[in-house]
């Protein structure tokens, strides 16, 4: 028999209406008070009546605001397709989803995006941010205002956010390095190729994959990094005048988009094999190029779930008042090669 709200009310020595404040994160409640009545609950297996909440949460519907950057990018292309599958499943219970979606990664654009969430009545926001001051005081003064957020994809390490979803991308970068160390041949040179200067998670792959490689071959030389911003052909000029400048280039590290770009360039030099590539991201244009041997290791990440996610948790916290299990939710990093792609 399904536990209530009263015999929850009755264990804790509250009244009814205390546990519902409780439970729903609303009105006036001791702090202490709310924390043993979710223990109470946790206890009895309460299981809230969804069907009962979206019918009074119907006359006053939840919304979540979703913001997605560089969603011109095949790998954002494939966590929209999640988010899109979480919306319809949320709206099912009343709730509504508003997704703005940024083409390249961009910071004025991205705040603006998030303040008009606010302003439209988002109870709850999901975002991939920058690393940026005003983002992070952005996100702390929502979470001063009791509206949740999920970033996603990347972080803003420090911030009022309620969780993070997606890679742990310095550990990532450490495994990429593990595999580049292993395949080199010995006094090579490597070139990281990064995306974005702003996105943490391209930095603390970079940062992960230099620490980690500096560690197991001290006969490597690693190049500066150089910044493709999510561009094929920017990388593949970078890659052209790498081995232009450098015959000695054996190992190329991508932490973002341009695997398409870096493929082409080294084409173009008959180096495909010669010059080994690991990037991430199992996109249907990164897994042709891993199939056909132009690049060595894909590590991927689980877009989808970096779209579906974030939503659900959300959901999860506004309708029922479940808190995230965790603060990091890290999705599996995933080692491809062209014998398992």
């Amino acid at each position: 028999m399904a536990v209530t709200l009263q015999q929850i009310a009755d264990k804790a020595g509250v009244s009814r209406g205390t546990v519902d404040r409780a439970l729903n994160n609303r009105g006036r409640i001791n702090p202490e008070v709310a924390q043993r009545i979710k223990s109470i609950a946790d206890e009895m297996s309460y299981q809230p009546n969804r069907v009962g909440r979206a019918l009074a949460l119907s006359k006053h519907s939840i919304k979540i605001g979703v913001v997605v950057q560089a969603t011109d990018t095949p790998f954002m292309k494939i966590l929209l397709e999640g988010a899109l599958e979480a919306k319809a499943e949320v709206e099912r219970f009343g709730v509504s989803v508003i997704i703005k979606k940024i083409p390249d990664v961009d910071t004025k654009k991205a705040l603006k995006a998030v303040r008009e969430l606010e302003k439209e009545g988002c109870a709850g926001i999901a975002v991939v941010p920058v690393e940026d001051s005003e983002f992070k005081k952005q996100i702390d003064e929502l979470g001063d205002k009791n509206i949740p957020v999920v970033t996603f994809n990347s972080d803003i390490e420090g911030s009022k956010r309620m969780c993070f979803v997606g890679q742990d991308t310095f550990q990532s970068g450490k495994v990429a390095a593990g595999l580049m160390s292993e395949i080199i041949r010995p006094n090579g040179i490597v070139q990281v190729i990064s995306g974005y200067p702003s996105n943490l998670a391209h930095k603390n792959r970079t940062r992960g994959f230099i620490s980690e490689l500096t560690a197991n071959r001290k006969d490597i030389q690693i190049l500066d990094v150089q910044y493709a911003f999510d561009d094929d052909k920017m990388a593949e000029r970078i890659v052209q005048e790498m081995l232009k400048e450098y015959r000695d280039l054996a190992g190329i590290y991508i932490t973002a988009s341009g695997v398409e770009g870096v493929c082409q360039a080294l084409r173009e030099r008959d180096c495909i094999g010669k010059v080994k590539v690991i990037s991430n991201d199992l996109t249907p244009k990164n897994r042709e190029e891993l199939k056909n041997g132009s690049i060595q290791f894909l590590l991927g990440q689980n877009a989808y779930a970096q779209g579906y996610d974030p939503i659900m948790l959300l959901f999860n916290k506004l309708f029922d008042g479940k808190e995230p299990e965790r603060e990091y939710l890290y999705t599996e990093i995933v080692i491809k090669t062209k014998y398992n792609c």
